[in-house]
């Protein structure tokens, strides 16, 4: 059985919280070993704010890095089913045939930076069209005003979200804005045993 993606407790734990996300997206609870949820909380929330304070600047791109390639070691080790790649600057773009649309046609889940007022992590779960399919986990009630925006409340086992791909791969600080090339960054999340091939999984965005 696989568990409900799940929302933030503070005002920093976006990343892990995707990134668990991620896990809960492709695998059911019973193939999840207790050491994931673990090493992800122990690892994350290890930026500090400008006044010192531990965890307050959210979690690092190093750790992400780091949690990506630490995956891949689990799964070498016959833990868990699971491959990760750590993309970074050019290779994060978001168009329609770019590596991470391509990625989720074959059924991964994407953890991505991006802007929600300050940097944040969300989940990115699928593709249709122009658009993208979103969990994220920050919280919200209240419909958007902006146009390319939308909330979800009824799919919260897969998306909350649903935004127009040319708003993700803007390199504005506007909401949802993935932001300047240079400094992107995504974790993409495969289970080996779901994993779609990409012949099969060919689609065409008009």
């Amino acid at each position: 059985m696989k568990t409900p993606l799940q929302y933030q407790i503070t005002e920093y734990d976006c990343g892990p919280t995707s990134l668990l996300n991620g896990i809960r997206y492709l695998f059911e609870r019973e193939e999840i070993p207790p050491d994931v949820p673990k090493y992800i909380m122990l690892y994350c929330l290890d930026a500090y704010n400008s006044d010192g304070e531990s965890g307050k600047e959210g979690t690092s791109k190093l750790a992400m890095m780091f949690l990506s390639g630490w995956l891949n070691q689990f799964q070498k080790l016959g833990k868990l089913n699971v491959y990760s790649t750590y993309l970074s600057g050019a290779r994060a773009s978001l168009t329609p045939h770019s590596e991470i649309v391509g990625a989720l046609q074959q059924g991964a889940a994407v953890v991505v930076r991006l802007m929600y007022g300050v940097e944040h992590y969300v989940l990115l779960t699928g593709a249709e069209k122009n658009n993208i399919l979103m969990f994220d986990p920050y919280l919200r009630r209240r419909p958007f005003k902006e146009q390319g925006v939308e909330l979800i409340a009824d799919r919260r086992g897969r998306f909350n979200r649903r935004v127009a791909m040319p708003i993700l791969n803007s390199e504005t600080k506007e909401m949802y804005a993935m932001g300047v090339l240079d400094a992107r960054e995504a974790v993409i999340l495969y289970n080996t045993k779901t994993r779609k091939t990409p012949e099969s999984t060919i689609e065409y965005f008009l």
